[in-house]
């Protein structure tokens, strides 16, 4: 089976840039996330020709370049820009899997021969003009090789596609650096394991791959062992992501806002999400919660549920902790939902005691009245600064939700 790689590169700081394209020609890079590890993210052509690379410690970074510029990532413009790009590749009949990076997309190509073929270089070809944006492209017998050809084609010329025969062949010489960003896990481990394997003297994937996989396992454990199958030319198979709707709810904040007003916000974005008719009565198995920052910038964090579920309280359980990780305040709070569940509500119990009765007929009778004076029919008081000496502030009303 023949997978393609569709690669562009430094697709994240190219999306955070925007139509400042100038920036490319100086020593650039993407901040470290906020609140996350400092490393810094994907780096422009002058910062490498530093020695600057992508996953460095912030503080080498600045060492090897002075006069490096950071760049605040934004993570929410670069997702919605390789949407758009991955939604052309669907619509030629690619079953894509993507990666956690955009700019990255895998996809089987035996399936697309019988539409754009007869050879892989034809449906390579047919995926680069779909995508309307200048990539790379390569295919081979697995997901790193597909992605080491990709990486070594240029931008708009003939795409290349390695045959199994020629796959350890092909990967041998190339640099073990070129592990960094394909291992599982925390990148700055696999960054710190590609540096232990280049002081070792281990400087090409022929080297790696022809170590003893014992030696491998006993000095870097599970880590290194993925590394190796890599070098070696073996791959976990293909996942394809399931096509989907977009289900997304949006509020713009008419200021800046922190605290108590993200916290109602979310409420709100919630009960649009819980009543949009794009669910169609289906659960959510899980969601992200995003804001544009007022700073400049995009934020975003995974929110995946125990188990898939449509309740508005649930889902409030969930979101409300990730708002305190916000590393500044947001002019756009977004609710993204990434995977539904099946239809229906969650199962109920075998018994059911009293408290549970008189909660269903409260419910029901704060529905009723909803449905007959409106949604101001009923209200609750929440507290907003109850220390403020203005008594106004201390609380305010909001829609009761049963």
């Amino acid at each position: 089976m023949t997978i393609g790689c569709l690669l562009i590169p430094r697709f994240s700081l190219i999306a955070a840039i925007g139509d400042r394209r100038e920036m490319l020609t100086e020593p650039a890079a993407l901040a470290p996330e906020p609140g996350g590890e400092q490393l810094i993210g994907e780096v422009s052509g002058a910062a490498e020709a530093f020695g600057v690379r992508p996953a460095m410690a912030l503080s080498e970074a600045l060492a090897r370049c002075p006069r490096l510029m950071l760049i605040a990532p934004d993570p929410g413009r670069a997702e919605l820009l390789w949407e758009r790009s991955l939604r052309r590749l669907e619509g030629i009949g690619a079953e894509v899997e993507t990666s956690s990076r955009p700019g990255e997309v895998f996809f089987a190509v035996g399936g697309l021969l019988g539409l754009w073929g007869p050879h892989p270089e034809n449906v390579l070809g047919k995926a680069l003009g779909s995508i309307g944006t200048p990539a790379r492209a390569g295919g081979g017998p697995t997901r790193f090789c597909a992605y080491a050809v990709a990486g070594a084609a240029r931008a708009r010329r003939r795409p290349i596609v390695v045959s199994p025969a020629m796959t350890r062949s092909f990967l041998e010489p190339l640099p073990v650096t070129l592990l960094r960003g394909r291992l599982p896990g925390d990148e700055g481990e696999a960054g710190r394991l590609v540096e232990s394997l280049e002081r070792l003297g281990v400087a090409t994937l022929g080297d790696l791959a022809g170590l003893p996989r014992v030696a491998i396992a006993d000095r870097f454990g599970r880590l290194g062992l993925r590394a190796h199958s890599l070098a070696s030319g073996a791959d976990s198979p293909l996942r394809p992501r399931r096509p989907h709707e977009e289900l997304l709810q949006a509020l713009s904040l008419p200021e800046a806002a922190y605290g108590t007003q993200l916290d109602r916000a979310l409420e709100l974005l919630i009960e649009r999400l819980v009543a949009d008719p794009l669910r169609r009565g289906r659960t959510i198995r899980s969601l992200r919660l995003e804001a544009e920052l007022a700073g400049g910038g995009s934020w975003r964090a995974e929110a995946p549920m125990r188990s898939a579920t449509a309740s508005a309280e649930r889902l409030r359980l969930v979101l409300g902790p990730k708002l305190a990780a916000l590393p500044a305040p947001a002019s756009v709070l977004a609710i993204r939902v990434i995977e539904l569940g099946p239809e229906g509500n969650d199962q109920p119990t075998l018994g059911q005691d009293e408290c549970e009765r008189r909660r269903e007929l409260l419910s029901e009778a704060v529905r009723q009245a909803r449905a007959a004076a409106g949604r101001d029919a009923m209200l609750r008081v929440v507290d907003v600064e109850s220390e403020s000496r203005i008594p106004e502030r201390r609380a305010m009303l909001v829609p009761h939700t049963p």
